[in-house]
């Protein structure tokens, strides 16, 4: 059996309470970023519309679209040509207002799959026309699942 001499305890004790101190900053650390982390998918999981303000100050809601566009050998575009396509898209969207919004597209084999918030379907048939793009479906999303909605 080991004797510790009475000296020794205040060092011992004083290097398990720095090590405590450690593992409990450690803890409350994990713990506030999984907080963090579970209110913001919750938030995100709950931005299902968007309202943007026209110039006259009236609220309008914004709807989501997902539009398929026919393009062959989509998936085979270069770098360049997709940031070509890309800027002229925005160049139209600017020209157009705030009433569209491109938010994101997929790129496939011979298709491309954009989502879009607009008022109305006819700004997106009109972003279109005048970006030369097809727009050959159109469909209105009513709502978005994701993982966090099994957690709600």
């Amino acid at each position: 059996m080991i004797c510790y001499s009475h000296r020794f305890w205040p060092a011992l004790s004083s290097i398990i309470l720095k090590q405590l101190k450690l593992n409990v900053m450690k803890t409350l650390k994990i713990t506030t970023l999984i907080l963090v982390i579970t209110l913001f998918t919750g938030m995100m999981a709950k931005a299902q519309t968007t309202t943007a303000k026209d110039s006259s100050s009236n609220s309008t809601t914004m709807k989501t679209y997902l539009i398929e566009r026919d393009i062959p050998n989509a998936g085979k575009l270069t770098p360049a040509q997709l940031k070509a396509i890309s800027q002229k898209s925005c160049a139209v969207l600017q020209h157009m207002g705030p009433q569209i919004q491109w938010i994101q597209s997929y790129v496939t084999g011979d298709k491309i799959f954009c989502v879009y918030k607009a008022e109305n379907e006819d700004l997106i048939r009109e972003h279109a026309k005048e970006g030369g793009f097809p727009a050959n479906v159109i469909t209105e999303i009513a709502t978005t699942i994701s993982p966090a909605t099994a957690k709600q």
